[in-house]
């Protein structure tokens, strides 16, 4: 068995004496990974992201079960930064300004070639180390042409690709080039199995295959909706660090107020700008929650490699700055905002919350409305968007949004913190029971038993 990712189970860093620190990765595939065992003999394909994972290429220096590939720096960075967080990513989620984007020029046809070279690179790397017959997951946007370039090298493996993002519908992924479309379409369509989070993005991509390329082929698609590792996370969440990082918000937050808790990364479909600006609303229409409520918002910065996203986490400050200056008093701040991650810290702020906001323009899943409701100390409640993929999941229990619409997010926080403790206790068990239902463990062994069989 295989995986193919960009990112893999460890980095490397290195030291001032020149040797070689590793530091294990988290996530659901390491958690699956770890749960299959060692008897597996399953070999992880990814990049060498760092100059510490560079030179522990170059000096062979990798541990066991784990082979990362040295594409060069700047190929890398076209494919990823490139292509797919500037293109395939905002496809997905629906993120272009259209008036005046996207611009498919010459220089987006050279990046796409250093895209195909990085999926080339771990074609030929998968073809080499498979076994005869092997199973091959291959993960994400990412990777989208592995599947149709390793069938043409190993004709005798099972190859499946999954994605942990939404699927355009046919009218946005059309902005792409026809070529490119039909290049994305054709190397998704390599695999044997391909897997999707809910049934809306899996619908999507059958869509797209139908009016794009002649349809699914042989190609199976089926839907796995990842879980919160509930073990991991109660287990965690009890920890010294945690418990200190609670003391720490409860005196930034004061004593008796409900409290609303954001944990994201400022990621453009994540909308937290939307989400301040509701809780502004809230403070604005519903006088009577000043001074009793506290919102937690912990944006944790993400890709500030791109200036879209360094604006973007820029005016998440601003705003959180402005809503505090209109309404804080001596004793009181209305948001306490943290952009240094601190996953500890993120827990305590689950295990605090009487509210969680989620309200993603697009996302594939979201596993924060998932988490919440596994560590919650005394229940919670859940305040939604529709666009998120664990709507489908967790919307019978939540309060759920248009994530455009501030005002009516602004009044379902009013409904979320008036719910009577008893029910909110109520939808916070079922909504983790609901969250737990497929913990990465057994969506990973799904996958795989669902590719070989």
């Amino acid at each position: 068995m295989l995986v193919a990712s960009n990112r893999g189970p460890v980095s490397y860093e290195i030291q001032e004496d020149g040797s070689l620190r590793s530091k294990r990765g988290g996530g659901g595939l390491v958690s699956a990974l770890s749960a299959i065992g060692p008897d597996a003999r399953a070999l992880w394909v990814c990049s060498a992201l760092s100059d510490g994972d560079r030179e522990a290429v170059r000096r062979g220096a990798g541990e066991d079960g784990v082979r990362m590939l040295d594409v060069p720096a700047d190929v890398h960075a076209d494919a990823y930064n490139g292509i797919a967080n500037s293109v395939l990513w905002f496809v997905h989620h629906m993120l272009y300004q259209t008036p005046l984007e996207p611009v498919f020029d010459a220089e987006f046809r050279r990046q796409w070639a250093s895209y195909e070279a990085f999926n080339r690179a771990f074609a030929e790397a998968l073809a080499e180390e498979a076994a005869e017959g092997a199973a091959v997951l291959v993960q994400d946007y990412h990777l989208t042409l592995v599947p149709g370039m390793l069938r043409e090298l190993r004709p005798d493996v099972r190859i499946s690709h999954f994605s942990h993002t939404p699927w355009a519908p046919v009218e946005y992924f059309r902005m792409l080039p026809d070529d490119i479309a039909g290049q994305v379409l054709r190397g998704m369509l390599g695999a044997d199995r391909l897997g999707f989070l809910t049934r809306r993005w899996a619908d999507a991509f059958t869509a797209c295959c139908e009016a794009l390329a002649g349809g699914l082929g042989e190609t199976v698609v089926g839907v796995h909706g990842l879980g919160a590792d509930a073990d991991f996370l109660r287990k965690r969440s009890r920890e010294a660090d945690v418990d200190e990082r609670m003391a720490a918000l409860r005196e930034q937050i004061g004593e008796g107020r409900k409290v609303v808790v954001r944990v994201d990364r400022t990621e453009l479909s994540k909308n937290i700008v939307r989400g301040l600006l509701a809780y502004r609303r809230l403070l604005a229409d519903r006088p009577e929650w000043r001074e009793r409520v506290v919102h937690v918002a912990f944006a944790y910065p993400s890709r500030q490699d791109l200036e879209v996203y360094r604006d973007y986490t820029a005016e998440v400050r601003r705003v959180a700055e402005s809503v505090n200056e209109e309404f804080g008093t001596a004793g009181w701040t209305p948001v306490v905002l943290h952009v240094q991650d601190d996953f500890a810290r993120s827990l305590a702020a689950y295990r605090l919350a009487d509210v969680a906001l989620v309200n993603p323009i697009r996302d594939g899943m979201n596993l924060v409305a998932k988490e919440v409701p596994v560590v919650s100390d005394a229940g919670f409640a859940l305040v939604l968007s529709r666009e998120a993929g664990a709507y489908e999941e967790l919307g019978e229990d939540a309060f759920v949004v248009n994530p455009y619409d501030v005002t009516g997010t602004a009044e379902a926080l009013h409904e979320a913190l008036s719910l009577p403790d008893g029910e909110r206790a109520e939808r916070s068990k079922r909504l983790a029971a609901a969250a737990t239902a497929l913990p990465p463990a057994r969506w990973f062994l799904d996958q795989l038993e669902a590719l070989r069989g």
